[in-house]
């Protein structure tokens, strides 16, 4: 087999794997949107109701201090070191 038929038959196999790539991802786009229209009914159902708001922001603004300050013990214990 000569050089230039070996190239041939590499563009061929090029032109055949990018050509499958593409026929794929056209064929899962239109899947993907047949599937969003069949199930456009049925959103309300699967969507999580939102949580209500806590009224307490205390323990979390504690918890967020906490950690500030460890942090800061960190940097500070890693300079003296």
């Amino acid at each position: 087999m000569s050089n230039m038929d070996l190239l041939a038959s590499g563009l061929k196999l090029l032109v055949f794997g990018m050509g499958m790539v593409y026929v794929f991802l056209v064929v899962m786009i239109f899947s993907i949107n047949v599937m969003s229209v069949l199930l456009r009914p049925f959103v309300s159902r699967f969507e999580p109701k939102p949580a209500a708001p806590s009224r307490s922001a205390a323990p979390a603004a504690e918890g967020v201090a906490d950690l500030v300050a460890a942090a800061v013990a960190a940097v500070a214990l890693r300079r003296v070191r």
